[in-house]
């Protein structure tokens, strides 16, 4: 059963509010009525003032794969503190850094924040600039070398937007940038 558009918004807005307040109560530490009443205040005129823009969101959590991505970030991460860490301890060593662009296989705002997201979590590449109308990420890679050059690291960021993707799309989406729900399924291309 689908929610009227109009219907969708106000929960959108009414989870907003309430999220908002909470995180003002938890900011002062104090869990009053007053305190309650001002940080709903606060959060409406937050939210009418300056409204976020709508993302939409199509897809449904896949629990294996979005497991297999939490997964796959804290390895990165791990990974990524060792090869900064030994970069740092090594004074002979100068890393080349290199500016990639990276064309994303979705267009989609939530897919392309939360892939710069979690590629910027992780040491040794920043996401300097994304292009929402093109899909593009420029990240910056602290060193060329150890990412395995430019195109490994340009892969690597591709992985990631997959992995995002296969966690939270739908198997339209998935479609469209032309990936396999099932990351092992090869797809064969007839001319």
């Amino acid at each position: 059963m689908s929610l009227h558009p109009r219907r969708r918004n106000l929960r959108a807005h009414v989870a907003s509010v309430l999220w908002l307040t909470a995180v003002w109560v938890l900011l002062w530490g104090d869990l009053t009525v007053a305190n309650v009443l001002a940080g709903a205040a606060v959060a409406v005129v937050a939210t009418v003032v300056m409204p976020m823009p709508v993302i939409e969101f199509r897809g449904r959590i896949h629990p294996r794969p979005l497991l297999y991505l939490a997964y796959r970030f804290v390895t990165d991460l791990v990974v990524a503190c060792a090869q900064v860490a030994a970069l740092a301890l090594d004074p002979r060593r100068e890393p080349q850094g290199a500016v990639i662009a990276v064309q994303l296989r979705s267009h989609s705002d939530l897919y392309l924040t939360l892939t710069a997201s979690l590629c910027s979590l992780v040491p040794g590449s920043i996401v300097v600039e994304a292009h929402r109308r093109t899909g593009r990420l420029y990240v910056h890679v602290l060193d060329v070398e150890t990412a395995r050059g430019v195109e490994a690291a340009r892969q690597s960021v591709l992985d990631t937007e997959a992995r995002v993707m296969r966690a939270i799309a739908s198997d339209e989406e998935l479609a469209a940038a032309g990936l396999p729900r099932d990351p092992r399924r090869v797809q064969v291309v007839t001319p």
